[in-house]
């Protein structure tokens, strides 16, 4: 899993960046995304103990997340929903990214980017590298992503709390039947976003 930071090591490179994002598809709340530096000698690489987040069961993905806290340099980034639906959810999550790049400790001389697109207003020195199911195949973009989900997860959990009729603790946003059942009803919250159909359906904010 780790052949992309051990080509970039290979090549005398040493801060390389995993970034990731979660929260593309719901129909409320932020976009985060996180980026992850590992110190090339990590014993992550070499005992490949991280799975990207959707293989992992919650409690694990939270135990994983702290490691992931002692061990690399993190940063995060926080797109809203009402900036998403300014930008589209493209553009929000590629920011997102470039806020999780920017607010890392150290700077990275190459990022690897799940997906296929690059980040925006990077420093032109950072080699970009977009990897198509990138949380399969990088250690690096597998942490971020379990640093993004656990970030937001947290996030709709206390989002839960400011509205409980539509049980984002449950859901996190996403489009299953209890959250359309709660839109319906309720109509969307502040944190919606309204760019997405099922959301635009909905015109009584509560």
């Amino acid at each position: 899993m780790h052949s992309f930071e051990a080509l970039f090591v290979q090549n005398g490179l040493r801060r390389i960046a995993g970034v990731d994002e979660a929260g593309r598809g719901p129909l409320a709340g932020p976009v985060v995304a996180a980026a992850v530096v590992f110190p090339h000698d990590s014993p992550f690489f070499q005992e490949e103990k991280i799975r990207d987040s959707k293989s992992l069961t919650p409690k694990k993905r939270q135990e994983k997340y702290w490691e992931i806290l002692a061990h690399g340099r993190v940063g995060v980034g926080v797109i809203s929903g009402k900036l998403i639906d300014e930008l589209n959810i493209l553009q929000a999550s590629l920011l997102a990214m470039r806020h999780a790049i920017l607010t890392l400790s150290v700077t990275p001389e190459a990022v690897l980017i799940d997906g296929i697109h690059g980040v925006h207003d990077l420093p032109k020195q950072i080699e970009q590298v977009p990897i198509i199911d990138g949380d399969r195949k990088s250690i690096s973009i597998a942490a971020a992503s379990i640093v993004a989900k656990v970030t937001r997860d947290k996030m709709m959990e206390d989002y839960d709390k400011l509205y409980p009729q539509y049980g984002f603790s449950q859901h996190k946003g996403y489009a299953t039947a209890l959250h359309r059942a709660a839109l319906a009803a309720y109509g969307p919250s502040p944190i919606h976003r309204f760019s997405f159909e099922p959301v635009a359906r909905c015109h009584t904010v509560p």
